[in-house]
């Protein structure tokens, strides 16, 4: 039995010139990759270090440009590849109504995104969050197969993470008070959030690791959906001891079935690992032969969602509305991070 589900996003008819602000790893790893595979034109590539600008567009046949000179792109989509503290500033100046992609997370905490909502809001900006994870080719499956009943009603997801993460390739993450959930572990509560809707709240403790000075690297944490669901977490990006123990996967369980989804990007990041899904159904495990990976389909499929709903063809997938939700399904994390625990009684 082969099980066909759904993996790509459909093509815009119209492919808008991008306009990328920020010229960090992300870029050079995923989006110029993903906006290449895309068919996409890049007009240019702007940031405050200009040489840095212009390096990485010359390596890859685009130009770096001035603020002004990257406003001045005639019906573009603008992509903020930019630290959470700078979206605001730079949504501030784009034209009004304009469609625009922005890096996680919303802000750097829940007042943070706030301010990016109602920027956007105000200026009519046709907004969308780079949740990315949600458009990865297994996603995309697993989503279609829950929508379609093959696992019956979900009652258990639990994302598991044992990685060594390399953090110091994002330069901007030193000093930052909040890291882990704020910048890996958002993707995977937004993911949970596409596929079971809100949480009434969250159990969660987030702390960092002797061995280096990151603010966070380790977080678990527990998502209230009521008495039927089960729906955990777990990531730890210290475990520094070679791959054969290391993992990045999600069970996910219903009433008449189950899948497994491994992330194999974060097992040798930003090269990575083949992603992997299997479907359990009708009593045997389903390989899905995936078409692309989450780096770097997964950028190419969102931006596709984001052009076409920018010529009327497509719903906007994670707008920034939604994105708010997410981000405060992480401020509630780092506030029961940050609460007392319940103690346990001692005996007189």
């Amino acid at each position: 039995m082969s099980i066909e589900l759904k993996q790509e996003w459909d093509l815009p008819s119209v492919r808008r010139p991008i306009v990328i602000f920020g010229a960090g790893s992300i870029v050079r790893d995923a989006h110029l990759p993903a906006w290449k595979a895309g068919g996409y034109t890049v007009a240019g590539i702007t940031d405050p270090d200009f040489a840095k600008a212009q390096a990485l567009a010359s390596e890859h046949g685009t130009q770096a440009l001035t603020v002004d000179q990257a406003l001045a792109v005639e019906n573009a989509v603008y992509d903020l590849a930019t630290p959470p503290a700078a979206h605001a500033s730079i949504l501030k100046t784009l034209p009004e109504g304009a469609p625009c992609l922005i890096q996680k997370p919303m802000g750097s905490d829940l007042t943070g995104a706030s301010e990016v909502l109602d920027i956007c809001e105000a200026r009519g900006l046709q907004a969308a969050m780079n949740f990315q994870l949600r458009f990865a080719p297994m996603a995309v499956a697993l989503k279609d197969a829950i929508d379609r009943g093959l696992l019956g009603r979900v009652v258990d997801i639990e994302m598991h993470g044992v990685l060594a993460t390399p953090w110091g390739l994002w330069e901007f993450l030193e000093g930052l008070p909040r890291i882990e959930i704020t910048m890996h572990s958002i993707h995977y509560l937004d993911l949970i959030r596409h596929l079971l809707g809100d949480p009434a709240g969250i159990h969660a403790k987030t702390i960092g690791h002797p061995s280096h000075k990151v603010a966070q690297t380790r977080t678990a944490a527990i998502l209230d959906y009521g008495a039927d669901i089960r729906c955990v977490l777990s990531v730890n990006h210290d475990w520094d001891y070679g791959r054969p123990h290391q993992a990045c996967e999600m069970r996910i369980a219903g009433t008449e079935g189950a899948a497994y989804m491994k992330l194999g990007v974060n097992l040798d990041y930003p090269k990575g690992e083949p992603d992997i899904l299997q479907i359990h159904t009708g009593g045997q495990w389903h390989d899905i032969p995936l078409r692309g990976s989450w780096f770097t389909e997964s950028f190419t499929a969102r931006m596709h969602n984001l052009q076409r709903a920018a010529a009327g063809e497509d719903t906007l997938i994670a707008p920034v509305a939604d994105g708010w939700r997410t981000m405060a399904l992480v401020e509630a994390a780092y506030a029961s991070s940050a609460a007392p625990m319940t103690p346990i009684e001692k005996r007189p």
